[in-house]
């Protein structure tokens, strides 16, 4: 990747992360949803900026965890910071009225919104970036290095949309509906992982052409497989458990229909 990528992106990330403190200073949103907000964008400054993102064409374990980083740390940090509200703050109150003008973009954001659209788009991307064609395609164009990791940034952004429900998403669904969800969720990761992990035949050649790092191709491939495997697996039953608890915690269900009627409703989690 070009030296000039990781120090735009970093830029970038800087500016986003200055843009919402300042609209977190002038809202009511309470520290812990900043402090989350800026680790999420510091997990994506580690995986696409940090020089862990130049080990990523020589080990697989480097590529995974920048996949790692950006679909399942990364997104939901980012949506329990709140950002709508605060970088809201700095934009034109024009933008803000957009939904409330466009019926169009109303409709839009109910497709973009609707957990069998972002499962499936998640699902996708992780499928079609494993593919190896299309792997070795992000490896030695910078081009879809980048498109490769918007992807993977973006569907996981919408994946934990609706088991965050930051504002002002307004919940449409059973919160129960999120636990199938999620498990369902972590089938595609089995297969890919398990393929990975017990496979004894090298999935991506080109990293044989790749300098030598410690591990064999071969153990480097079960390595990231394994990482994946734990990494998603914790994560989606941590979130899993959050979800059951604040679900067993309500009181009435008069109690639940009127947080779900709630557009400005936060998730519990």
């Amino acid at each position: 990747m070009p030296p000039i990528v990781p120090v735009s992106l970093t830029l970038i990330i800087v500016v986003t992360a200055i843009v919402y403190l300042r609209g977190w200073h002038h809202s009511s949103l309470p520290a812990w949803r900043a402090a989350s907000f800026l680790l999420g964008l510091f997990f994506v400054w580690v995986a696409a900026a940090s020089p862990i993102a130049s080990f990523d064409d020589r080990m697989l374990t480097a590529h995974m965890i920048q996949h790692v980083l950006l679909m399942t740390f990364a997104p939901p940090l980012i949506w329990l910071g709140e950002p709508v509200r605060a970088l809201l703050w700095d934009l034109p109150r024009q933008l803000g009225e957009i939904p409330a003008r466009w019926p169009l973009a109303r409709q839009l954001g109910g497709i973009l919104a609707h957990p069998a659209f972002c499962w499936l788009s998640a699902a996708a991307a992780l499928v079609a970036w494993h593919v190896p064609a299309l792997l070795r395609l992000g490896m030695h164009s910078h081009a879809w290095h980048l498109v490769e990791h918007a992807s993977f940034l973006v569907t996981g952004l919408l994946f934990w949309w609706p088991v965050v429900q930051p504002w002002p998403s307004v919940v449409r669904w059973p919160r129960w509906s999120m636990l199938l969800y999620l498990f369902l969720a972590t089938l595609p990761c089995d297969v890919l992982s398990g393929l990975l992990v017990f496979s004894d035949r090298i999935a991506y050649p080109m990293y044989l052409s790749m300098p030598h790092t410690g591990l064999s191709v071969l153990e480097d491939q079960q390595c990231a497989g394994a990482l994946m495997w734990t990494c998603v697996t914790v994560v989606f039953v941590v979130a899993g458990t959050i979800l059951s608890v604040h679900l067993l915690s309500v009181q009435t269900p008069s109690e639940n229909r009127s947080a779900q009627r709630d557009p400005r409703a936060i998730a519990a989690i």
